[in-house]
């Protein structure tokens, strides 16, 4: 069975950090490119970020700068880090693989003000 499970979602102030873990099982993931989502209550599910699996990052003009993504490809592992975190960066995280054909449960961030 082919898994994402995301963890680190937690409640933190406005200015501080975050790391996001994205564990993969049941498939060799360092052959996809993997990515970052969110989704805010009452919003649409947004791309944030994505690591392709050559190693290329990309980042949305919203979070670049503050986030970085990266892989631990022997371990399958897509982390975020997250700093200076703001209140609009409140939202569900998930993570994805493959164009993305796989996707995590989703972890919560909570930013507040």
């Amino acid at each position: 069975e082919v898994q994402l499970v995301e963890s680190g979602g937690d409640l933190v102030q406005s200015g501080g950090s975050l790391k996001l873990s994205c564990v993969g099982s049941g498939y060799a993931f360092s052959r996809c490119g993997m990515s970052w989502y969110r989704q805010a209550p009452g919003k649409e599910r947004e791309w944030v970020s994505d690591q392709s699996k050559t190693g290329s990052t990309n980042y949305a003009a919203s979070v670049m700068g503050r986030f970085t993504i990266s892989r631990d490809y022997d371990k399958n592992i897509l982390y975020l880090q997250m700093n200076n975190l703001k209140t609009e960066d409140t939202a569900m995280y998930y993570c994805a693989a493959c164009s993305p054909k796989y996707w995590g449960q989703g972890t919560q961030v909570t930013v507040s003000a």
